[in-house]
């Protein structure tokens, strides 16, 4: 969090064919393609005071293994921002090379639910400030695969599986309001922070005007992640520099 509490605004850029682009809902044929250059929105993100970057791989969560890993480079090695990287990291190899191509924190989230014991041993190998717990969720169940899957488990279960075993960083998605603007999902981020005390929650879904960035501030939400918000306008880079700078 940072050192006067205030949320952490965390841009994110979805790759496919190494271009910035947003689904709806997490469907591949709902596709935007907003820049042909994600180095370029990096760098207006870091020109507006922005210090933290979320990159997702979305052909790498498809093929299952990490794809866009020179976009990663590029960014890292040309921008100051801090990139969490997710999308399709399956393996030990995935994260070596997330890693040594400049990723600062990875996010694994079907991994978490399919394969715990390789997830665990990312939590040893790392340590917890590098590795978060990506938690989607429809209807408070988990949801995994590119959200193709609902799982048996519930958010809360799912997080108390994790925290409990040193995570202390979560990216917790509401699958119903990702991309549609409809508002975050106020009651679960309070349901979230209620149980776990310290935690370093990060929204993401449905942020839609600054005022849904206010209001998780005012809930002491630590970070929160928006995409199409910014792409289409609905919030500038203006409004948060100087949300940032205030």
């Amino acid at each position: 969090m940072n050192s006067d509490n205030k949320i952490t605004i965390i841009p994110a850029i979805d790759l496919i064919d190494a271009k910035c682009v947003r689904l709806s809902q997490g469907d591949y044929n709902q596709k935007t393609v907003y820049n042909e250059n994600p180095l370029e929105v990096a760098k207006m993100f870091e020109d507006a005071g922005i210090t933290r970057l979320h990159l997702v791989d979305l052909d790498g969560a498809k093929a299952k293994h990490i794809v866009n890993y020179k976009v990663l480079e590029t960014i890292a090695g040309r921008t100051n921002l801090i990139v969490d990287f997710g999308g399709g990291l399956k393996t030990d190899e995935d994260l070596k090379v997330a890693f040594e191509s400049g990723a600062q924190m990875v996010t694994g989230g079907s991994i978490a639910v399919k394969d715990r014991e390789t997830f665990l041993s990312w939590i040893e190998t790392y340590g917890p400030e590098k590795i978060i717990l990506g938690a989607d969720a429809k209807d408070k169940m988990i949801a995994v695969s590119g959200w193709q899957e609902v799982s048996e488990l519930s958010i809360l279960e799912f997080i108390e599986s994790y925290t409990s075993q040193g995570i202390q960083k979560v990216i917790s998605t509401d699958i119903a309001r990702d991309g549609m603007l409809t508002g975050p999902s106020i009651e679960l981020y309070k349901e979230i922070m209620g149980q776990f005390d310290g935690l370093e929650l990060i929204a993401s879904g449905g942020i839609a005007t600054m005022k849904d960035i206010h209001e998780l501030n005012e809930m002491g939400v630590p970070g929160v992640i928006t995409g199409k918000a910014i792409y289409e306008n609905k919030i500038s880079l203006k409004e948060i520099s100087k949300f940032i700078s205030a």
